[in-house]
C-alpha cells in the first residue's frame, strides 16, 4: 500500500501502464510513460543537488509536463511549491526567497518575467526550462539552466530512494495572499495520502472516470484531480484555462466526461450558455463544487439539469490538504445549503467563545482534527500557533476562523469568515445570506456582499454584482427582490453593477479588496 504520494503513480503504473493517465490538448500519456517521464525529471533534479527536503518550485501552466514535474520533485526526495504562471517577478523571487527554493521548473516562453526573479534568490541551484531549449539570456545568468527536451529524451533509470518517511513535508502550498505576503501551508506525505484515499473513497472513483480538470494546478483543488486519478488510475483532461468557456463546453462533450470538478464562477458561467443547455453530457456521473460555497440556487439549476448525476457540495481549506467536509448526494434534497460532514479520518465540530461545543443552531467557529490537517506555517511559528492548537487528549487542533453552525443530525452549514461578518443598525449581517438572497434572480451571475461605512446604520450592506450576458437587472429590481427575503437590516443599502469582479488565482472572489474600495 502506497505510504509516500508518489507511490500512487508507480502502482498504477504497473497495474495499467497503458490506460490514460493525462489529455492535454491533443497529446495524451499513458500511466508507465508518465511514470518514467518523472523519473527522468527526478534523476535531473538529484543531478542538480536536490536533496531529501529540498524545496523545487513548478511554474507551469496545466500539462503533462507540469504533472511529470510534480511526481519527478516527489520522486527526488523534494518538497512541492506550486506557482501560478501569472505571477509577476516580484512575487516569485518572494516565494523563490521564502522557501529556500533549490530548483525552479518554468516555462521557457515566460523568460522574461522569471529571469528578473532569478538573481534574488540565493538558494536556486539551477532552472528547468520547459520548452525546445534554454531560453536566450538564461545561459551564464546566476543559476545552472537545464533544457526540458533534454531531460525527456535521456535513457531510463531509476532516481536514486532519498530515503522518505510520510512523515516529510510533500509540499509547501502558498496561500492566495489577497492580504499581505502569502503564507506556506506545510503538508506530509501522510497527511495528502490519507486525504487523496478520503477523496477518491466518498467520490466512488474508478479507473473508468474520466474527470475534467479546469482548475489549475496550482490550486490545491486541481491538485487532488491527478492525486486522485493516480491512486486510482483514471484518466484527468486537463483544461488550461476557461477563458471560452463554450470551446472548453465543447471538449468535455468531446472526452466522455464522468467527473466535473468546479468552483462556483465556473458552474455560474456555465449555467449562463446557451450551449451548456442543450450539451450531451450524459456520461457526467458526478460534480463537485469546493473553494467557496455554492448558492442554493444554482445547486437547484445544476440537479435540474442533471438529475441522474450524483452533486457534492464541498467545503476545506489550503491548511487541511484543501478538503474538511462534503455533503452524501442523497442527502442534498434535505439539506441543500449544508456543506455536509467531516470526511472519512477526519472530525470536524463547532466550538463557541468558550471553546466549548456548541449546540445545534448555535454559530461558532469550525475546528478541525485529522490526519489531513497542516504541519504549519512555513517559517511563520506566531501564525502557527494562532492556528494549531493542542486538544484535550493531545491532539493537533486546527481553529479554522470560518463561523459555522451544525444541526441536530451533525450536518455542518458554514456562515462566514470570521473578518467578514460586521454589523448594521446594532445586528449582525452575514454576507453569505444576503449573497444566497442574490443569487435567486435568474439575471445574477456574479455577487458579493460587503460592510461599508455609515453614518445612519455605522455599517451598511453593498452589493456588488454582475449581471448575466444579456440580463438586463437593475438596482430597484435587486431591493426589490431582497426586501421579499430578507430582514429590513439585511437588504442592501447600496448596490454597484459591474461587468467582473476582482478574483485570486484559484478563482475566488476578493472580498477583501471589494471592502477596502467601497
Amino acid at each position: 500500500m502506497a505510504h509516500l504520494l508518489h507511490h500512487y503513480l508507480s502502482e498504477t503504473a504497473a497495474r495499467t501502464p497503458r490506460h490514460p493517465a493525462l489529455v492535454a490538448g491533443e497529446a495524451s500519456v499513458g500511466f508507465a510513460e508518465l511514470d518514467r517521464l518523472s523519473d527522468a525529471v527526478a534523476r535531473a533534479l538529484q543531478s542538480a543537488g536536490v536533496v531529501r527536503g529540498d524545496r523545487v518550485a513548478v511554474m507551469l501552466e496545466n500539462s503533462i509536463e507540469y504533472v511529470a514535474a510534480l511526481f519527478g520533485a516527489l520522486k527526488a526526495g523534494a518538497v512541492y511549491v506550486p506557482v501560478n504562471p501569472s505571477t509577476k517577478a516580484d512575487k516569485l523571487a518572494y516565494i523563490l526567497t521564502d522557501a529556500d527554493v533549490r530548483v525552479l521548473v518554468a516555462p521557457a516562453a515566460l523568460a522574461r518575467q522569471v529571469v528578473p526573479a532569478l538573481g534574488e534568490a540565493p538558494h536556486l541551484a539551477a532552472t528547468l526550462w520547459v520548452g525546445p531549449a534554454v531560453p536566450a539570456g538564461a545561459e551564464g545568468l546566476g543559476p545552472r539552466s537545464l533544457c526540458w527536451a533534454d531531460v525527456a529524451a535521456g535513457p531510463h533509470r531509476a532516481p536514486a530512494d532519498p530515503g522518505l518517511i510520510d512523515q516529510d513535508l510533500a509540499a509547501i502550498l502558498y496561500t492566495s495572499g489577497t492580504t499581505g505576503r502569502p503564507k506556506g501551508v506545510m503538508l506530509s506525505h501522510a497527511s495528502l495520502v490519507s486525504t487523496t484515499w478520503s477523496i477518491s473513497t466518498y467520490l466512488a472513483n474508478t479507473p473508468d472516470d474520466v474527470v475534467f480538470c479546469l482548475l489549475p494546478l496550482t490550486f490545491g483543488y486541481g491538485l487532488s484531480q491527478v492525486l486522485t486519478g493516480a491512486r486510482v488510475g483514471f484518466t484527468v483532461v486537463l483544461e488550461r484555462s476557461f477563458a471560452f468557456p463554450a470551446d472548453t463546453l465543447a471538449r468535455m462533450v468531446r472526452h466522455r466526461i464522468t467527473g466535473l470538478p468546479g468552483v462556483p464562477t465556473v458552474f455560474s458561467t456555465l449555467l449562463g450558455l446557451d450551449a451548456f443547455k442543450g450539451a450531451d453530457l450524459s456520461s457526467l456521473r458526478y460534480l463537485t463544487n469546493a473553494a467557496a460555497p455554492l448558492p442554493t440556487a444554482h445547486i437547484q439549476r445544476l440537479r435540474e439539469r442533471f438529475p441522474d448525476a450524483a452533486f457534492h457540495s464541498m467545503y476545506g481549506m489550503t491548511e487541511c490538504c484543501t478538503r474538511i467536509c462534503t455533503l452524501d448526494p442523497r442527502d442534498l434534497a434535505a439539506k441543500a445549503a449544508s456543506v455536509g460532514r467531516a470526511i472519512p479520518n477526519c472530525e470536524a465540530y463547532v466550538v463557541d467563545e468558550q471553546g466549548h461545543r456548541a449546540a445545534p443552531g448555535v454559530v461558532g467557529e469550525l475546528v478541525v482534527r485529522g490526519a489531513n490537517v497542516m504541519r504549519g506555517y512555513w517559517n511563520r511559528p506566531d501564525e502557527t500557533a494562532k492556528r494549531l492548537r493542542s486538544g484535550p487528549l493531545g491532539e493537533t487542533l486546527l481553529h479554522t476562523g470560518d463561523l459555522f453552525t451544525c444541526d441536530a443530525d451533525g450536518f455542518l452549514y458554514f456562515v462566514s469568515r470570521k473578518d467578514d461578518v460586521f454589523k448594521c443598525r446594532g445586528e449582525k449581517v452575514s454576507p453569505k445570506e444576503v449573497e444566497n438572497a442574490l443569487y435567486e434572480l435568474e439575471a445574477v451571475a456574479e455577487a458579493v456582499v460587503v460592510g461599508v461605512p455609515d453614518p445612519a446604520d455605522g455599517m451598511a450592506v453593498k452589493a456588488y454584482v454582475v449581471p448575466r450576458e444579456g440580463a438586463t437587472l437593475s438596482e430597484a429590481q435587486i431591493r426589490q427582490h431582497c426586501r421579499g427575503r430578507l430582514e429590513s437590516h439585511l437588504v442592501p443599502k447600496f448596490v454597484e453593477l459591474r461587468d467582473a469582479l476582482p478574483k485570486t488565482d484559484s478563482g475566488k472572489i476578493k472580498r477583501a479588496v471589494l471592502a477596502e474600495t467601497a
